[in-house]
């Protein structure tokens, strides 16, 4: 347990903060299923419109340090290329 006051108010920084970040990356895991459920359908419209909603989440969730940067680009990526194999 913390002892001094800073220790102690570093802690309750953290935890509020690690709060937050649950949220946002709940948040993101909602948007990628989405898109996945659309795909998993074969819906290429419904697909299309749940990525460009899960676009600007995983790149707000990067811009937080969430997720890597480079690790929400790649996940774009790989469900920018599904949705594209569906309307193809």
């Amino acid at each position: 347990m913390a002892n001094t006051s800073s220790a102690k108010k570093a802690t309750r920084k953290i935890a509020r903060q690690t709060a937050i970040n649950k949220n946002r990356r709940s948040r993101v895991r909602g948007f990628i299923r989405k898109v996945e459920e659309a795909i998993a359908t074969g819906d290429a419209a419904i697909a299309k419109t749940a990525l460009q909603a899960a676009q600007p989440e995983l790149h707000r969730a990067a811009t937080k340090g969430v997720l890597h940067a480079n690790t929400a680009s790649r996940k774009i990526s790989r469900l920018a290329q599904r949705v594209k194999a569906l309307s193809a």
